[in-house]
């Protein structure tokens, strides 16, 4: 989860990052850091799983992803939890390197009037992330070229 500040309000935003190819596969955006917003980002993610995916789901240590509900629910669709111990940041850092491209791409060279702005603006940039902007280690493809590609071969 990464926040963002408009006007002296925050933005939160909780993205799930498919590491085969670097696609944002679900986010939710929300005014307060609820575990709403976290569960209903896994209800996205969950409705693109195949009944017979296992995935492993990395994240850092925040108190969303300590809480009994979060592995329960990851627990109910066979999804493994990944955590690093505190002070390792291994299990996050693709995410960490995403949340860097999108405010760096995006939000620090913006300005932004409102919260409601700011998130029509943060749908609009995943969508360019996953289908316009390429990638040199995805042979010059844009995640979703990546997979729709790979699909096809």
């Amino acid at each position: 989860m990464t926040e963002f500040r408009v006007g002296g309000q925050k933005l939160y935003l909780s993205p799930i990052l498919d590491l085969y190819n670097g696609e944002i596969i679900a986010f939710k955006t929300a005014r307060r850091p609820l575990f709403d917003m976290v569960g209903a980002m896994l209800r996205q993610a969950f409705e693109r799983l195949r009944p017979r995916d296992k995935p492993i789901l990395h994240s850092d240590q925040g108190w969303q992803y300590r809480m009994p509900i979060y592995r329960r629910v990851l627990n109910e669709r066979a999804v493994k939890p990944s955590m690093s111990r505190k002070g390792n940041c291994y299990d996050n850092a693709a995410m960490e390197s995403f949340f860097g491209t999108l405010k760096s791409e995006f939000f620090y060279l913006n300005k932004f009037n409102s919260l409601d702005e700011l998130e029509a603006g943060i749908e609009d940039y995943i969508h360019y992330y996953n289908h316009s902007r390429i990638r040199l280690k995805l042979s010059g493809l844009s995640p979703v070229e990546y997979r729709t590609q790979a699909r096809r071969g």
